[in-house]
């Protein structure tokens, strides 16, 4: 797709503008209700497909396609990892009204990153086509990672600081409590952090890290800086507003890590596939609509069985719990007859 300077300038103009808006409606502190998240939620993801179909009115049916598939994997991505989220608020214990701030400020990181991650990308793949073979063995590795750790079990049940933030700690200090929406304040003539600016710092970390999986696999699936960057852009915008929408149903994605490995495998292999094509070996290209079937038919699969799953592990935890107060009461009774 070429794209010329001046659609780059309005297209980066016009998100700005709605991060703008986005930073308006979240500017005061506060508890975001269901109902917020829900309309504010429905909002993005119109405007991403309405941007999907504006490609495809333009004429460019295959950047349409492509961004589509772009869109939904960086926005399942961003839903696992809002698993880390959750736990970085649990460790620092943020108050409700504060959550919605530290999530926008994690986006607005988060945006910066994808954009340098991308043009970085772009650069090394329009100068190395062998890059291809890297980024697909890794994401080969990572959804072979994904499977070994759901099929464990090992799920981190608290944030675990990093050697640097914990430096950045010792080396400024942090309060002992938050001070509104303050990142420093003033202790003994000393300049310390508060909280919500080391939560912000573990927001922006962490950010880094999930942009080593996502950015090669949307690259997995167009080539297209625009496209890559445009689909990363719409899917993290909302993703605010998402964290208090989906959080309750969170913990019954169980099984969201396999089906986030069955789309990295299969971005990967596509990698590597594309990586042979380029290298003068005849190999099968896999068709973006295919990818977008495959992508959109692991995640509903996913989804369902996750809720199945869920459900049944209530169940068997409810029967469990009026077993046993079943049996404590009886043990009860027969304390009180002897």
């Amino acid at each position: 797709m070429d794209v010329s300077w001046t659609v780059w300038a309005l297209t980066i103009v016009g998100l700005s503008a709605l991060i703008a808006v986005d930073f308006f409606i979240g500017r005061k502190p506060h508890d975001v209700s269901t109902k917020e998240a829900g309309i504010w939620t429905v909002v993005w993801i119109a405007l991403a497909i309405l941007f999907g179909l504006g490609l495809m009115v333009a004429g460019e049916s295959q950047a349409s396609g492509e961004f589509f598939a772009g869109f939904i994997t960086e926005k399942s991505l961003s839903v696992d990892n809002l698993f880390v989220f959750v736990l970085i608020m649990a460790k620092f214990s943020v108050p409700s009204h504060l959550q919605q701030r530290v999530l926008l400020i994690g986006v607005l990181i988060a945006l910066v990153l994808r954009a340098i991650f991308i043009a970085a990308g772009a650069a090394v793949i329009a100068n190395f086509s062998w890059v291809f073979y890297i980024f697909g063995a890794f994401l080969i590795y990572t959804a072979w990672k994904l499977i070994q750790e759901a099929r464990a079990g090992e799920e981190e049940e608290e944030f675990e600081e990093n050697r640097l933030l914990k430096k950045i700690e010792q080396r400024f200090g942090v309060a002992d409590q938050y001070h509104g929406t303050k990142l420093f304040i003033q202790k003994n003539g000393k300049r310390i952090l508060t909280p919500l600016m080391v939560v912000m710092l573990a927001i922006g970390m962490t950010d880094v890290l999930f942009a080593l999986d996502s950015i090669p696999a949307i690259f997995g699936l167009t080539q297209d800086p625009y496209i890559v960057f445009t689909a990363n852009a719409f899917a993290l915008m909302g993703l605010r507003q998402l964290y208090f929408l989906i959080g309750g149903l969170l913990k019954k994605l169980v099984h969201l890590s396999y089906g986030l490995s069955v789309i990295l495998g299969f971005i990967g292999v596509k990698l590597v596939l594309h990586a042979l094509h380029e290298s003068g070996v005849h190999t099968p290209e896999i068709s973006i609509p295919f990818s977008l079937s495959v992508i959109c038919g692991v995640l509903v699969i996913t989804t369902i069985t996750s809720l199945i799953a869920s459900k049944k592990q209530a169940a068997a935890e409810t029967a469990e719990a009026a077993k046993a107060e079943t049996t404590g009461s009886a043990d009860q009774e027969s304390k009180t007859l002897s």
